[in-house]
């Protein structure tokens, strides 16, 4: 989650230490998918949500594949 989608999707290119550590030797990652939120507490619920999914479900949703979405 962030407020500033560059600068993080720099961050998680970079070669520092602020990008997340899963993504530190998938690089280069680039963005597929964002959704905005008017809460932090929002944005944590459907981080988590979207975390338990499938891959297929998560491809399904980067898609925009909503019938398939239901299905799984």
């Amino acid at each position: 989650m962030t407020s500033n989608l560059d600068k993080r999707l720099e961050e998680h290119n970079s070669n520092g230490s602020k990008g997340a550590k899963y993504l530190r030797a998938k690089k280069p990652v680039s963005l597929v998918y964002s959704e905005t939120f008017p809460d932090i507490k929002t944005v944590m619920n459907r981080e988590l949500q979207v975390k338990k999914w499938t891959k297929a479900k998560k491809e399904a949703l980067i898609k925009g594949d909503l019938e398939l979405l239901k299905k799984l």
